[in-house]
């Protein structure tokens, strides 16, 4: 098997801090959900950027922390995955959380998507944070 890929761009200021540690939890994670990672491109990304893509592809004119646009092959999961700062910060001061904190929520929470984890209904959404929490806990 190859060696994962797994890279962290950033359209703006933002430099994401432990990096070998957030790739080493997410090589845990896709092992322990019975997948690997080929390639994963982390985007960080500001509201505006973030929109322009959401209008673009996914037709969606609303503000999003999060788009996933997945490219997995079978067990190999492969990604470009685009964060709004922006929006995980407004998100950590509603939710009472640190940014640090939400920012993980929502990294974890786009390889869940890749794992093939939902959220559109309400038990999609309970399973997805019942496995958000697990592997949150099993990072910290």
């Amino acid at each position: 098997m190859e060696e994962s890929q797994i890279e962290f761009h950033s359209e703006g200021e933002f430099i994401l801090e432990n990096q070998v540690k957030i790739r080493q939890w997410f090589e845990a994670t896709a092992k322990s959900e019975g997948k690997h990672i080929g390639a994963l491109n982390y985007i960080f990304c500001d509201d505006e950027y973030l929109i322009k893509i959401n209008v673009e592809f996914l037709q969606h004119d609303t503000y999003t922390d999060i788009i996933t646009f997945d490219y997995s092959v079978g067990d190999e999961l492969i990604s470009d995955i685009y964060i709004s700062t922006e929006r995980v910060a407004e998100n950590a001061k509603e939710f009472g959380e640190t940014f640090d904190g939400e920012l993980n929520r929502v990294l974890i929470h786009g390889l869940l998507h890749l794992c093939g984890y939902k959220d559109k209904t309400e038990e999609e959404a309970t399973l997805m944070r019942s496995k958000e929490n697990y592997y949150l806990s099993l990072q910290a």
